[in-house]
């Protein structure tokens, strides 16, 4: 992210605290999951560790909102709401979670957006930052079909070829 390691740590902390009051436990703890692994990806493929570790802990930040709030806040990025989208809203967390970053944190990065409104379905042309949070979404150690045999093997891939391996 383009602020000081101060500010990044202070925001991180900041949204994390809006996690942990605004999702259940679980939700929470797999939300930790993720962004330490997103961390671990970015030490991996040479990003940003920070960067990825607020990304993960913002990912699903949106995951208990309502399906209005889901869809209102979702329209405001510009792009189409699918069909598929309005009738299951669920889907559209992610995308909720970008905006609330940029609109209530004053998230400016585009790559912390893109990870976060992608990481759901992913997209072609992601950035690496997208790939790797959606990679370490699917990954994360509370997964129940990622063992320590399983995750040696993918995090021996590149990172096309992670993403490739957990779509």
């Amino acid at each position: 992210m383009s602020s000081s390691v101060s500010d990044i740590d202070l925001l991180t902390e900041k949204v994390r605290r809006y996690v942990k009051k605004s999702v259940s436990e679980k939700r929470y703890s797999h939300s930790v999951r993720t962004a330490e692994m997103c961390r671990k990806l970015c030490a991996l493929y040479g990003l940003d560790e920070k960067t990825g570790y607020f990304a993960g802990i913002s990912h699903d930040m949106c995951k208990n909102f309502k399906p209005e709030q889901l869809l209102s806040l979702a329209q405001e990025d510009g792009a189409d709401v699918s069909e598929l989208e309005r009738k299951k809203p669920s889907l559209l967390h992610g995308r909720a979670a970008a905006v609330l970053l940029k609109n209530d944190f004053g998230v400016t990065d585009s790559s912390v957006l893109e990870a976060v409104a992608n990481h759901t379905f992913g997209k072609t042309g992601m950035c690496s930052l997208a790939k790797v949070l959606y990679a370490a979404d699917k990954i994360e150690p509370g997964r129940e079909h990622v063992t320590e045999d399983y995750l040696a093997r993918l995090l021996a891939l590149s990172l096309d070829g992670l993403v490739k391996a957990v779509l």
